[in-house]
């Protein structure tokens, strides 16, 4: 029996108590359906009216009465057409809201922060909201698509054919079936065409779109006109820069960091930091609320490094027993996680007194000879620590410590002390990802910063 059966005996009374119960439920699983049924009732109040003129003879009746009494029909069909729509709204409301429109496939090793979906593997998804803060998940929209989320990412589940990127990086496989598929950022709105691609999206770095193979569309908010991005291709939108004359604020080091010990960071005094990109030729990286690091053999010209020097005038080294490193880990909103492997980086001190001065509205690869060679001139670093960040690492301050950078900052007379930070580890694509660390003109991350602690006294 169809649906339009069923729904035809149960307006006229009948169907079962049990086959009743089977509508009902068949009606409030498909909104197609609930439209079919309300369009329907509607026609059977319709006719009932009219049955019921057509049954009052002529001369038993007067005409105002029988308009009257039709008047009456229709408005009692009226109001109990529009009680039956109220109510199939809020249904509906409520199916579209708790409705599966997605699937949680992989989420091995995930932490989440502020989720209000499911986060088990296996989980049925609605519309609502993903927060990730470490480790990378995958879920399977019903339409076929698939997204991966790389932390720390908040997504926002809108349907099977739409989801917003509130922050963060995704990338998605788009089968035929879900062309048309798309992803919402702050500033753009990224419709695919038949691809695989990636989104980032960071309040500091901005908004980028890669397109992996196929097509997208994207839709920017600030302009009539749409773009078309093809395989190899991507747009970047950037964040506002920070100009040279904004105040460089000395942000609060979090509490838990290192209790006893004191900070100098790059924001001290004759500090600054930089981050240097091979083929950048601006020389204001200096100016920039991050610090990029990237190291590839598949596109050379995209390799960056980060020159940190600290002002340590007022630190009687003499009188501290040890010392160590933090950065703030930030989203670049540059390539994808699941590009490269888990990366490890190595601290190198500066040997010269000439690599301090160096300035950072001027600084470029080009004009750093130092820096030119693939791996730092031992006659100019001396590598000092090292540390890993996983794929999927949570926003966090890495410390970094070790015997050879407490010897060579307690050992070091200089006032200015020069470190150079290099990711040792390379990429599977080109695409893979930049890693970026707070610099001292980031709007709210602690600068780079060391930490000398004071021996005991006697």
């Amino acid at each position: 029996m169809t649906i339009e059966e069923q729904i035809d005996l149960s307006l006229d009374n009948r169907l079962t108590a049990t086959e009743q119960a089977a509508l009902e439920a068949a009606l409030l699983s498909d909104p197609e359906s609930m439209t079919l049924y309300v369009q329907r009732r509607w026609l059977h109040a319709e006719l009932l009216c009219d049955r019921s003129l057509l049954s009052t003879p002529e001369e038993d009746s007067p005409l105002r009465e029988t308009k009257k009494a039709k008047g009456s029909l229709l408005a009692l069909a009226a109001a109990a057409t529009l009680s039956l729509f109220s109510l199939t709204s809020f249904f509906l409301k409520d199916l579209n809201e708790n409705h599966p429109v997605a699937t949680l496939i992989e989420a091995e090793n995930c932490r989440w922060e502020g989720s209000d979906l499911p986060t088990a593997e296996g989980a049925s998804l609605g519309t609502g909201t993903l927060s990730l803060a470490e480790g990378m998940a995958t879920i399977q929209f019903e339409s076929g698509a698939t997204v991966t989320l790389e932390a720390p990412t908040v997504l926002e589940v809108a349907s099977s054919m739409r989801c917003r990127l509130i922050e963060g990086s995704v990338v998605a496989e788009v089968p035929e079936s879900a062309h048309g598929f798309t992803i919402d950022t702050e500033k753009m709105e990224v419709i695919d065409l038949g691809t695989r691609f990636g989104v980032t999206s960071s309040t500091v770095g901005g908004s980028h779109v890669f397109v992996f193979d196929g097509e997208v569309k994207v839709r920017q908010d600030d302009q009539e006109k749409a773009k078309h991005i093809f395989s190899g291709k991507s747009l970047h939108l950037g964040a506002p820069p920070v100009t040279a004359d904004q105040e460089i604020v000395q942000r609060p080091h979090p509490e838990n960091a290192l209790s006893n010990w004191i900070p100098v960071s790059t924001a001290f005094g004759k500090g600054k930091d930089a981050y240097l990109r091979r083929t950048d030729r601006s020389g204001m990286t200096g100016k920039d609320p991050l610090l990029m690091v990237k190291h590839t053999e598949l596109a050379p010209g995209n390799e960056r490094r980060a020159l940190l020097t600290f002002d340590l005038a007022r630190i009687d080294r003499s009188g501290m027993q040890d010392a160590k490193l933090t950065l703030m880990m930030e989203s670049s909103g540059l390539g994808f996680s699941s590009l490269v492997p888990d990366s490890t980086f190595t601290v190198y001190g500066a040997l010269s007194r000439g690599t301090h001065q160096w300035n950072e509205s001027k600084i470029t690869w080009e004009n750093s000879p130092h820096l030119t060679k693939p791996s730092p001139e031992k006659a100019l670093f001396a590598p000092l620590a090292q540390f890993t960040i996983t794929k999927g690492s949570a926003r966090s301050l890495i410390e970094i410590g070790s015997d050879e950078l407490s010897r060579f900052l307690l050992s070091n007379d200089d006032e200015l002390v020069t470190l150079l930070l290099v990711r040792e580890t390379g990429e599977f694509d080109k695409q893979g990802l930049v890693h970026a660390f707070a610099s001292k003109e980031h709007p709210s991350g602690p600068a780079p910063t060391l930490w000398f602690q004071p021996a005991p006294r006697p």
